[in-house]
């Protein structure tokens, strides 16, 4: 078994960004905003103390435990990032066959004559994404990584067809950068 020194995780904050821990929600407030997530578990401890974030484990010092401080350092790393620099998603759309529309209503995202359908394909936008649609190319943007990454991959499943190559029935909207990385 491991010391529960050997496992507490210190993580420093940059300038501007400030760290609350409220009824077991981590509330990460910096200049581009602030991202809030609630603790699920607890076996791990987080406070804040003179400017750091000390994550460790209350009682044992198990796998689980080292599993579960090193997941909340990297979502709680993740948010400080966030809050300092929004993170970016691009999505393209494909469409050889026939001519998609694609519109953004308020708060719907509305996909029209998708493979010469007559029936519209809809989606509701999550709340903390800012979407941007300009040409043949979608932009996601937020400060919660979780969510731009999942309005971008639910985005990406409302034109999936299963059962179809995709290299030879390419028409959808495909993802190209995930958070400021490019894909090949």
């Amino acid at each position: 078994m491991v010391t529960i020194e050997k496992l507490t995780q210190i993580i420093e904050l940059p300038e501007g960004v400030t760290v609350e821990i409220k009824d077991r929600t981590i509330i990460v407030t910096g200049p581009n905003g602030n991202v809030s997530k609630k603790l699920t578990t607890k076996a791990i401890e987080i406070f804040v103390k003179e400017g750091k974030v000390i994550i460790a484990p209350k009682v044992k010092s198990t796998r689980s435990e080292k599993c579960l401080v090193n997941t909340y350092n990297a979502h709680i790393n993740n948010m400080i990032k966030g809050t300092q620099e929004p993170y970016v998603y691009k999505l393209k759309i494909c469409s050889s066959h026939f001519p998609m529309s694609v519109k953004i209503n308020g708060k719907d995202f509305v996909v029209s004559n998708f493979i010469g359908e007559k029936v519209t394909r809809n989606l509701k936008l999550k709340e903390g994404a800012d979407v941007q649609l300009d040409a043949d190319v979608i932009t996601v943007t937020s400060s919660n990584k979780e969510v731009a990454g999942q309005v971008a991959a639910d985005i990406e499943k409302l034109t999936r067809r299963p059962g179809f190559d995709k290299r030879i029935f390419m028409d959808g909207i495909y993802i190209t950068m995930k958070a400021g990385v490019e894909l090949k």
